[in-house]
């Protein structure tokens, strides 16, 4: 046997969804009865949906030859607001309360709730230059991971028998896994940049990094989302990226502050690859988190250039470095919970008072009916400036308005 049917081998066992279903069984996740024992056919299925057309088999949940029930919930998948209803809800039976928690943290880390606490947080209280180059290097690996699911196309796991314990990003395709991608880089990246920038034990960045990549790695196996080869592709995939990208990141930052014509070469690349990127399928959730994504990356970088020539939230200079990390007070904590409780106020204001705008302005511009505003927003003309602005507002709050806002009211 040749080395590449070896791999092609090696391939199709960790994309095999019994797989993902036997980790889920080891973890306590259960189905309906007779779920995992559902009979799996090869070929493309549904994205998400189950093998060769199947319904999924009715149960009580029961997990076969176990010595008692577990202690079963019965929960409603999470949707996107612009996801196809779906009739019914999803029970499944857990042996452990513990782990469901967990890996259900370990898949926020991945989520649109964790990065507008966490680059926030890092940009307002610990290092704006950190803040800067981590967003950076998220907005390349999550732009290129969705792109490159839209070109792969691969489908979710069969269900059954996996059991789905969300179907937030059912929608999406699910090759390589962006979650994997993001847990992968984001971790990485702040061991590469803040090590030598910041005093604190190698070991203990180490540690994090890896707790980090293995929680949300593994989450999004437990939650049924990915194959044990998506999550190892994109694994791998981020740390590509970072090889090619992290000797590059100190030049792109410092062309988004100094360079007199940065904010429109930045605005018009970004809503280049945006508009791109909507070309390669049809509609699905990957579209607007795109758009998303590439606007929040615009916003970052255009407030930065504005701070830069304004001279607002400068970097320290050389020779204080390394910076140590200030021993925790009171106050100290407490300035930086009250900044951050602020702060993530004023930018959820602003992407509602955008999302307002944007949405009906959209519709007008392009003669695009708006009594169903769920339809609409799936349409790129609305999807793409609704997206793309309301976030890169969004991004330049978070470097410039609500900064000058700390400054006004003795919080910076």
């Amino acid at each position: 046997m040749s080395l590449g049917q070896r791999l092609a081998r090696l391939a199709a066992h960790l994309q095999d969804p019994r797989k993902v279903a036997a980790f889920q069984r080891l973890c306590g996740v259960e189905g309906p009865s007779g779920w995992a024992g559902a009979e799996q056919q090869r070929g493309p299925v549904a994205n998400g949906g189950p093998a060769g057309g199947q319904e999924h088999p009715a149960g009580n949940g029961a997990v076969p030859g176990a010595a008692g029930s577990p202690r079963r919930w019965r929960r409603r998948p999470r949707r996107n607001s612009l996801t196809e209803e779906e009739d019914g809800s999803q029970e499944f039976a857990t042996r452990s309360r513990f782990l469901y928690y967990l890996f259900s943290l370990g898949t926020e880390l991945g989520n649109e709730l964790f990065y507008i606490l966490f680059f926030p947080f890092c940009i307002w209280n610990v290092d704006a230059w950190l803040g800067r180059r981590l967003i950076i290097i998220w907005v390349w690996v999550m732009y290129l991971g969705q792109c490159t699911k839209d070109v792969i196309r691969w489908p979710r796991p069969a269900s059954p028998p996996v059991v789905k314990l969300e179907v937030f990003y059912n929608s999406e395709y699910s090759m390589p896994s962006t979650h994997a991608m993001s847990g992968t880089a984001i971790p990485l990246a702040l061991l590469l940049l803040s090590y030598g920038r910041w005093q604190y034990p190698l070991m203990f960045g180490l540690i994090l990094a890896f707790c980090w990549c293995s929680l949300v790695c593994c989450s999004r196996i437990y939650m049924g989302m990915h194959s044990i080869l998506d999550v190892i592709a994109g694994f791998l995939y981020a740390i590509l990226i970072l090889i090619v990208f992290h000797p590059f990141v100190d030049l792109i930052d410092n062309f988004n502050l100094t360079y007199k014509y940065a904010p429109l070469i930045i605005i018009s690349l970004h809503l280049a690859l945006g508009i791109f990127s909507f070309t390669l399928d049809t509609w699905s959730t990957s579209r607007g988190d795109t758009a998303q994504i590439l606007g929040c990356g615009a916003g970052v970088a255009c407030g930065s250039h504005v701070n830069y020539i304004l001279g607002l939230q400068l970097d320290p200079p050389p020779h204080t470095l390394p910076l140590s990390l200030s021993s925790l007070s009171v106050t100290v904590f407490g300035k930086a919970i009250l900044r951050l409780l602020i702060g993530v106020i004023v930018l959820l204001l602003t992407r509602v008072a955008m999302k307002k705008a944007t949405i009906p302005l959209a519709c007008k511009m392009f003669r695009i009916p708006h009594a169903d505003v769920r339809r609409a927003r799936q349409r790129m003309e609305v999807e793409l400036p609704y997206r793309y602005i309301t976030y890169g507002m969004v991004g330049f709050s978070l470097m410039f308005i609500v900064p000058c806002l700390f400054h006004f009211i003795g919080l910076s």
